[in-house]
């Protein structure tokens, strides 16, 4: 099994457990670019980015919205090298290595600009989208995983076309619980539900869809 190939491996961040409670784990520190499109809420974004932070990679935030993240940043107490927001566009070259990778986090509302700084050698791109829009099926040819949260049904109908999804899970978009992502890296698909620690909590609140 090509572990590069599939959202499900054993060495990077924990981003919760599949249908069997295995845990769930996407491999972000990798040689080659990787692009990661999430459709869903910033509660998992941030989750994700606070494991990435966790696992020894720096990670960069770029938004629009810098309050909702520099909470978290000040919580953390890890300072700039751990965790750092920038404004839209702002982001600065961030030398990523094999030493120090990089997850670069772009929440930039439902039409994110171009990014600047962009995936390549041990530094992934992360970009959240809240909703589906004009740019999503740019964002989808050009990720390497998607993952899905809960969507309107015309919305999982658009998603089924782009991802060439089963009926059963275009169904089953409109329907997902808070916290349950359906990850999908070329055919490879499989359903994960994020479960807070206490600590993230106490950072985040409860799991939701919606911010």
């Amino acid at each position: 099994m090509d572990a590069l190939a599939l959202p499900i491996g054993d060495d990077g961040v924990v981003v919760g457990v599949d249908a069997q409670s295995h845990p769930a784990v996407l491999g972000f520190n990798r040689p080659t670019p990787y692009d990661v499109l999430l459709i869903g809420g910033l509660w998992t974004a941030q989750v994700i980015a606070l494991r990435a932070a966790a696992t020894g990679a720096r990670v960069a935030v770029e938004t629009g919205r810098a309050e909702s993240w520099a909470q978290l940043v000040g919580a953390l107490g890890v300072g700039p090298a751990g965790m750092s927001v920038h404004d839209v566009g702002r982001v600065p070259p961030l030398g990523a290595s094999a030493g120090s990778p990089v997850l670069v986090v772009r929440d930039c509302g439902m039409r994110p600009p171009r990014g600047r700084v962009v995936s390549g050698a041990w530094q992934s791109v992360l970009t959240l989208l809240p909703y589906l829009s004009p740019v999503a099926p740019r964002l989808v040819r050009q990720a390497r995983l998607v993952g899905v949260q809960r969507v309107s049904p015309d919305e999982a109908t658009q998603v089924g076309r782009l991802l060439g999804l089963p009926r059963g899970d275009v169904e089953s978009l409109p329907t997902l619980a808070d916290g349950v992502t359906l990850w999908c890296a070329e055919r490879d698909r499989q359903y994960v539900m994020t479960r807070a620690t206490d600590a993230e909590n106490g950072l985040l609140g409860a799991a939701r869809r919606m911010d």
